[in-house]
């Protein structure tokens, strides 16, 4: 498998194309459209990877209202399979187990396989307060690693929650049940990643393991709304970066800069750690600037990085 390949390579930094399926009841001839514009910019990249999500409404994870409505969306396997003819990337979905049941999710993993799906970033539920019955994310991964030992498992890590409670912890018990490689949170504050990654580091060294790859994620933003739309998903944003964002004359072009600089900082801040790192740009915004913003960004990052 190449992602496979690709995340044993740990001097190289590895590129990500992240995005969300279209809404599950968008007509057959609207999402081939939209899976072949997809495509067409994702192979205009270098990317080690193409990242489906699986997006949930949350609403329970906050008691803040959600900016935008929630519109249920195509599920992030059946997206893939769309997106397999025609993107040369390998392909990675996120799954949320939340509610599966131990029979639907190994027949979600052998359908994974079927599809072409190289990786999937498995997910639980967004808040503790949430409950619903299902396997439990320990007991998924546990099950991912015996019947699909062909996918590369993946997991969420997110500094903004290392202020509160010990992500590390978080990280090694999941690398214990398989997990090969991480994925960020969208990063503003990039203080709270570089935390994160030496207290990552440091606690690998404790016990004599080495980490995992890291994905950090950076998405641009355009518009006060999108602005808002972060910070309800957790995303920690400084006040004094989103007024640079907001007061700028091309906002998302902006946003494009501040992230490469949050990204130079975090690189340049734990060039000593022995953490492989990987890069993950999120496409996810139907505005206009945002997208193009998105593609604009992944050229900058890769071209920031040795070959």
């Amino acid at each position: 498998m190449t992602f496979q390949i690709d995340l044993q390579n740990k001097e190289q930094i590895l590129f990500l194309y992240s995005t969300t399926p279209p809404r599950a009841n968008i007509e057959q001839e609207r999402l081939e459209s939209a899976a072949a514009r997809l495509a067409r910019r994702a192979n205009g990249m270098a990317l080690n990877g193409v990242v489906v999500y699986d997006v949930q409404e949350e609403g329970e994870r906050t008691d803040d209202p959600r900016p935008f409505p929630f519109r249920p969306s195509i599920e992030s396997q059946a997206y893939a399979h769309h997106l397999r003819a025609a993107v040369r990337a390998p392909l990675i979905t996120y799954k949320c187990i939340a509610g599966m049941s131990e029979c639907e999710w190994k027949r979600w993993l052998c359908d994974a396989g079927a599809m072409g799906i190289e990786a999937v970033s498995v997910v639980g539920l967004a808040s503790s307060r949430m409950k619903q019955p299902g396997i439990t994310l320990t007991r998924a991964l546990e099950i991912a690693t015996e019947y699909a030992p062909q996918l590369a498992l993946g997991g969420v890590v997110i500094p903004e929650r290392h202020i509160r409670q010990n992500e590390c912890d978080r990280l090694l018990k999941k690398a214990d049940l398989g997990c090969q490689y991480f994925i960020s949170q969208a990063i503003y504050d990039p203080d709270l990643t570089i935390r994160l990654l030496r207290d990552y580091a440091r606690a690998c060294g404790e016990i004599g393991v080495e980490p995992k790859r890291i994905f950090l994620t950076f998405a641009p933003c355009g518009s006060e709304k999108t602005l808002e739309f972060m910070r309800w998903l957790g995303i920690q944003i400084p006040e004094a970066t989103a007024r640079r964002i907001l007061t700028a004359d091309a906002p998302a072009a902006e946003s494009v800069s501040v992230c490469v600089e949050n990204f130079q900082r975090i690189q340049e801040a734990v060039v000593e750690l022995s953490i492989p790192l990987g890069v993950n740009v999120e496409s996810v915004s139907a505005r206009k600037d945002e997208s193009q913003g998105a593609q604009e960004l992944h050229h900058a990052l890769y071209h920031l990085t040795p070959i």
